[in-house]
């Protein structure tokens, strides 16, 4: 199957996942990671879902996808393809696992599946991720993915009253 294995499937988001997102957009600890900087409504985590169910990839030029766990059913993360550049054949990449979920080997499954997806049915030659070099379990769980650093953004996010440097990961399809 393209999008699962025997352990996980990557499906769409659905208006039943809402008190999920809703949960993890606000969990303000995650914020650091991404560009939020205030809280998300239902409204607008509804009309996204909405959005996304109805807005082809290449329009909105991005792709949410949940994990779901295969034996208990249970949504346990997202993965996301966002600046989809279909001309250039490129997209970034983000993960999200759930608090709870964490070092069970289903992020790797997760961006194994999904470079399958991309490389394979999107026809994307390359994948890239923005990580802050303070994220040293991204950092190891990309790399292990095959990812390679191709540059440092200096200064790139700002923390507070200084300024953190991003490594830059990338992935490309060497078919």
């Amino acid at each position: 199957m393209l999008l699962g294995n025997n352990t996980i499937t990557l499906r769409a988001v659905e208006p039943e996942d809402l008190d999920i997102l809703y949960s993890w957009e606000n969990e303000t600890t995650l914020w650091i990671h991404g560009n939020t900087l205030a809280p998300y409504s239902k409204l607008v985590l509804r009309q996204y879902i909405n959005d996304a169910l109805e807005m082809d990839i290449y329009q909105s030029k991005q792709l949410r996808l949940m994990i779901a766990q295969e034996n208990q059913k249970k949504t346990v993360g997202t993965v996301d393809l966002y600046d989809i550049d279909a001309h250039n054949r490129r997209a970034g990449i983000g993960i999200l696992i759930d608090q709870d979920y964490r070092q069970q080997g289903i992020a790797s499954q997760a961006l194994t599946l999904i470079k399958e997806y991309a490389f394979d049915f999107l026809y994307l030659h390359q994948l890239y991720a923005y990580i802050s070099v303070s994220n040293l379990n991204s950092i190891k769980l990309f790399e292990k993915s095959g990812y390679k650093e191709v540059g440092i953004l200096k200064d790139w996010l700002q923390r507070g009253d200084r300024f953190e440097d991003v490594h830059l990961l990338q992935l490309t399809n060497n078919k």
